[in-house]
């Protein structure tokens, strides 16, 4: 039998503060190599669907496969990126996860994956600002205003237990909604602004959360002491950080170094040292100075998606939450 879960039925057993140890062992598991992540490809999608532009995709799609030595499961996530998915009132990310067991191979879990996704994101945001943020509480600036914003918040948030402010800044109206929306449910002071400018002044935590190809804030703005964390741009046409951010940090982290070296944001700077952010985590790097601008890149590890993927299949099924069907 195969367990179904839905999106409510993932939201259902889903609590950000039980994932983010989850996600720290999962980096630890992933540090010490006890771990099969093969490559991930990605690829075009619905090219040819358009009459008007045959040679244009629609999106990108994209496999992660992984096991976590000692897990009961092996995982893999499919995903899709259609930018123009706003528009349509859906996800620009969605994804699906399948489990099957790992002893006999057969499939036990099929689940509703873009929440899975969003949570282990925000957790690399919510742990790297544990970690590795200069002061607290927290004045948190967001640039970009869609779901994974609002994950990263409430992950900071939940490592933390001390977010004081939020800045929201996005192009598009959408900020004014998320900043409401963000200081209702977390009970903090959320404000929309009008530039990325006047979002990252006097940040202590700066997070890019789009998926833009050109800089979306200006490095020369960011405070001494500022902890960057860069979660949208996982492709050589994507960016997000500008020179001036990259040059200023005193530490670049990434959660998968070889991968985010090649993303638009640090192709550039193809000499510049990354350290693993799990080293960070385990205390084996990260932060030298109170003022220095430290920068942390993810590509996204389907390592993550995994763990999260056993910590909601194991509590559903805990709880009988989901539909089981034979396959």
């Amino acid at each position: 039998m195969v367990r179904v879960l839905s999106d409510e039925d993932v939201a259902s057993v889903l609590d950000l503060p039980a994932l983010l140890p989850v996600v720290a062992d999962a980096f630890e598991k992933q540090r010490t190599g006890a771990i099969e992540r093969p490559e991930r490809p990605h690829y075009p999608i619905g090219v040819g669907l358009d009459p008007d532009a045959p040679a244009q995709p629609t999106g990108t799609g994209l496999c992660m496969p992984a096991y976590v030595h000692g897990a009961d499961y092996a995982a893999t996530k499919l995903v899709t990126v259609c930018e123009d998915n706003p528009e349509r009132g859906l996800p620009t990310v969605t994804a699906q996860l399948s489990l099957a067991d790992a002893r006999t191979g057969q499939p036990v879990g099929y689940l509703a994956g873009t929440r899975v996704t969003n949570a282990r994101t925000g957790c690399i945001g919510g742990l790297a600002a544990r970690e590795l943020a200069v002061d607290e509480p927290i004045d948190l600036a967001l640039i970009g205003a869609g779901t994974q914003a609002r994950w990263q918040a409430r992950a900071i948030a939940a490592a933390t237990d001390d977010v004081a402010r939020i800045r929201v800044y996005s192009p598009s109206e959408s900020r004014e909604e998320c900043a409401d929306d963000l200081a209702a449910e977390l009970d903090v002071p959320a404000t929309a602004v009008e530039s990325p400018r006047e979002a990252v002044r006097d940040a202590t935590v700066v997070v890019t959360a789009t998926t833009s190809t050109e800089p979306v804030f200006p490095g020369e703005a960011l405070e001494d002491g500022t902890l960057v964390v860069a979660v949208g741009a996982y492709t050589p046409e994507m960016r997000e950080l500008d020179a001036a951010t990259i040059d200023r940090a005193a530490t670049v982290i990434a959660d998968v170094p070889a991968e985010a070296a090649e993303t638009g944001d640090l192709r550039d700077r193809p000499a510049r040292e990354i350290q693993p952010l799990a080293d960070a985590l385990a205390g084996r790097g990260g932060r030298e100075s109170p003022a220095d601008v430290v920068v942390v890149a993810s590509v996204g590890t389907a390592v993550l998606d995994a763990a999260t993927a056993e910590f909601v299949f194991d509590r559903a099924a805990a709880n009988d939450v989901g539909t089981t069907v034979s396959l």
